[in-house]
């Protein structure tokens, strides 16, 4: 639950919170009524919340006439790679997400390559330029690669944030606010925020805080300030040659290439919001004009990604 509208109001859709409870609902009954746990309960919540954000409805996805980007989690799951519920899912959304694709209905592990956990340990070192994992982080990785990369890539840059409040670490302090972090065994910092300034013309802000009773202040970006850059072009509704942005994220990474040949079924590129990362992939064989987007850019639904001809 928390995770879940943790997810909506980074998508903008706290506002809608009711119907995104009323669409989980209804995700969790066109994929089986399945056994909701880590990660089968965030893969329904993936697909609510697509399906919010674009205006769909359990119709609409199950309407073989209907395209649908479907969340890579959701893809994933219906190839069987979480394992399969009592009976297999629903025939009806199986071929709806795969199309012709055969789901593997064997244990998912049964097909794992084996691991050398040495030589992936020493991998996953040089990848961190030298810093050194425990068991823990090993099997962290060995479960989610591109997670733990991106996990230790933001503490070598922000610091141990993991020990921050929860609330804290999602909404910030308030001014006057005070909370107490254990960053070592025994090693408790008191932080106690002030006050903001003002921005200034680079967008950064001064913070005033008292770091154990010492007065500190330092300059950050200020991630309110809506970039100067103009605003991206919208995807022309019924333009074949449009693909817009489903949801609004963060570009993953992009495959396509002005000038490209690409065929039904290519991956363009990948969105990822709130650990939830959706392909989109060209619907007809086409070439690609243009290209509007680059990995790490912010986008807003409807934006314009890739033009074909």
């Amino acid at each position: 639950f928390t995770n879940l509208k943790a997810q909506a109001r980074s998508l903008g859709l706290e506002e809608k919170w009711p119907e995104v409870a009323r669409t989980y609902a209804d995700v969790n009954q066109m994929f089986g009524d399945i056994v909701k746990v880590t990660p089968s309960s965030k893969v329904v919540g993936d697909m609510a919340l697509m399906m919010v954000s674009q205006g769909l409805t359990r119709a609409d996805v199950e309407n073989p006439d209907t395209d649908v980007a479907f969340p890579d989690s959701v893809i994933d799951m219906m190839r069987g790679n979480l394992g399969q519920p009592p009976g297999g899912f629903p025939e009806t959304i199986l071929r709806k997400v795969l199309k012709d694709e055969r789901p593997n209905t064997e244990r998912p592990g049964k097909h794992l390559e084996p691991v050398d956990l040495k030589a992936t340990r020493k991998d996953v070192v040089a990848q961190l330029e030298g810093k050194e994992i425990d068991n823990e982080d090993l099997n962290g990785y060995l479960m989610y690669p591109k997670v733990f990369l991106d996990y230790m890539g933001r503490h070598r840059q922000y610091g141990p944030v993991r020990t921050l409040p929860t609330r804290t670490f999602f909404y910030g302090m308030e001014p006057g606010e005070e909370i107490s972090v254990e960053i070592d065994p025994g090693k408790i910092l008191e932080i106690r925020l002030q006050t903001v300034g003002e921005t200034n013309e680079e967008g950064d802000v001064k913070v005033f805080f008292e770091l154990n009773g010492q007065p500190r202040v330092i300059r950050v970006p200020n991630r309110l300030v809506k970039s100067q850059t103009a605003a991206r072009p919208k995807a022309e509704p019924g333009n074949p040659n449009h693909i817009g942005a489903p949801m609004p994220g963060v570009v993953a990474s992009v495959a396509a290439t002005a000038g490209s040949k690409v065929s039904a079924g290519d991956l363009l590129l990948t969105i990822e919001a709130m650990k939830m990362e959706t392909g989109i992939h060209a619907e007809r064989d086409a070439v690609v004009k243009a290209v509007h987007v680059q990995p790490g850019g912010q986008i807003d639904a409807k934006d314009l990604l890739v033009e074909l001809e």
